[in-house]
């Protein structure tokens, strides 16, 4: 697969890399319903064997499963260790409840957690997930992450949700390597501020959801959406539901007549189109299972002409 360099960094990702959200499983807040962990490892070899370079995963998915189920797969992996991207700053309750904490023992505590789940002795880009609830700590965390990478323990630091005003807090600590923005043809806010941002100032972006969560995959109906487990976080979202999903059908419809002619499902064109963007570095895609992650990370090596762009977002 094509590389590109993440942002200052000495990382030379796929245009594709493997997100581990879903793999982590039911029982907290933002889960994807029940996920079978074979089923997980078997998504993410593929991935790998597809030539994909990068796991993203974060503690908060399945209340640190995800980390532990990736390390499992790499156990089995023959191949060059892929890169690990992780995150802190969500931790939970007992529930599973999510909250945004940021501070220097909490940052500290979260990467040593990680450090053991996933197996290694670092870890290459660590992420903020989510900027804190307690405006304060957003320099206090942004510090310490500064200090975790002089220490050895990560060798990159970015920011996931940040806008540009924060990232403007974050850079005079410490340089703000990639961020990691939600991106995809229903969700697009960050064309006008957040992605030239960042193009000015070499960050790296490696957009998250350019599937809209599986909405724009092709395989979504009104039937499924219906019939989502109740522990699916998607359920709740407006997305999911009318009148927005009448909409975003439609628009599958056009994916899916563009995917046609290049022999291509409607997912991959929906990540192609996040592609074309110059100032995006690379997407994250999940898969859940081996023939998920077959159908949709090929989408590195799709090109979309401009009239085939301009037929898409007429819709």
């Amino acid at each position: 697969m094509e590389t590109r360099k993440l942002g200052d960094s000495d990382l030379m990702v796929t245009r594709v890399g493997y997100g581990a959200w879903a793999i982590g499983g039911t029982g907290w807040e933002y889960a994807w319903g029940p996920q079978n962990d074979r089923d997980s490892v078997a998504a993410v070899l593929k991935a790998l064997e597809m030539g994909v370079n990068w796991i993203d995963t974060a503690a908060v998915y399945g209340l640190g499963h995800s980390e532990e189920v990736v390390a499992r797969a790499l156990a089995e992996w023959t191949g060059r260790r892929p890169a690990l991207f992780t995150k802190c700053g969500l931790l939970w309750d007992r529930s599973g409840r999510v909250h945004r904490k940021l501070s220097a023992e909490s940052v500290r505590a979260e990467c040593e957690a990680s450090l053991r789940r996933l197996g290694v002795e670092m870890i290459d880009l660590y992420q903020v997930h989510w900027p804190p609830e307690n405006d304060g700590e957003l320099e206090e965390g942004w510090r310490t992450m500064a200090s975790l990478k002089k220490e050895g323990k990560v060798r990159w630091i970015g920011v996931s949700n940040f806008d540009a005003g924060q990232m403007d807090r974050a850079r005079p600590i410490a340089p703000v390597t990639s961020l990691q923005p939600p991106y995809s043809l229903i969700r697009r806010g960050i064309e006008k501020d957040v992605l030239p941002y960042c193009a000015e100032r070499g960050i790296g972006v490696l957009v998250y959801a350019p599937m809209a969560s599986g909405l724009l995959t092709g395989a979504m109906t009104r039937g499924r959406a219906a019939n989502l487990p109740d522990d699916d976080w998607r359920k709740r979202s407006p997305e999911f539901n009318e009148p927005n999903l009448t909409r975003n059908l439609a628009l599958v419809e056009r994916l899916r007549a563009v995917g046609k002619r290049h022999g291509r499902s409607a997912g991959e064109v929906a990540i192609a189109w996040t592609l074309r963007h110059p100032a995006v570095t690379a997407a994250i895609v999940g898969a859940r299972t081996a023939a998920q992650a077959e159908g949709v990370m090929g989408a590195a090596e799709l090109r979309l002409s401009p009239e085939e762009i301009a037929e898409i977002e007429g819709a």
